[in-house]
């Protein structure tokens, strides 16, 4: 009846950037990937496929972060997209704009920057559709 266009997170981690690891320059990769360490430069996952970020209270990213599902609990200064889902758990900060189509914020949570909601897919489905007609 209903249908749901949205990808599944991923449930397990491809890649790994540990803790004291400063890593300069873009960076792509597709799947799931954790980071504890820093990256100057822009996360991007592979379009069109479902990706997770996964970031930890000690991780940081100087740069444009671009996936479908995202977990923030470390430093991001730079534009965010996440075009399905994002969480901004307690220790999170972002310093740029922040684009989603579903968000979580916990307690603690800082953004400054704007809040866009997109829409998922180039047409967002209506769940209900009102007709308005004339009444009898």
């Amino acid at each position: 009846m209903f249908s749901n266009k949205h990808s599944k997170p991923q449930n397990r981690i491809d890649s790994l950037i540990g803790a004291g690891t400063i890593i300069t320059g873009d960076l792509n990769f597709s799947g799931g990937m954790r980071i504890d360490g820093q990256v100057n430069g822009n996360v991007v996952a592979t379009p069109g496929k479902p990706s997770t970020l996964v970031l930890s209270e000690l991780a940081q990213i100087n740069g444009n972060v671009d996936v479908t599902h995202l977990v923030v609990n470390g430093t991001i200064n730079g534009d965010v997209k996440a075009s399905e889902y994002l969480e901004l758990q307690s220790k999170a900060k972002v310093t740029g704009d922040v684009s989603y189509a579903t968000i979580e914020i916990q307690l603690g949570a800082v953004v400054d920057g704007r809040l866009l909601h997109a829409a998922v897919g180039a047409e967002r489905e209506k769940v209900v559709s009102l007709k308005v007609g004339k009444a009898e």
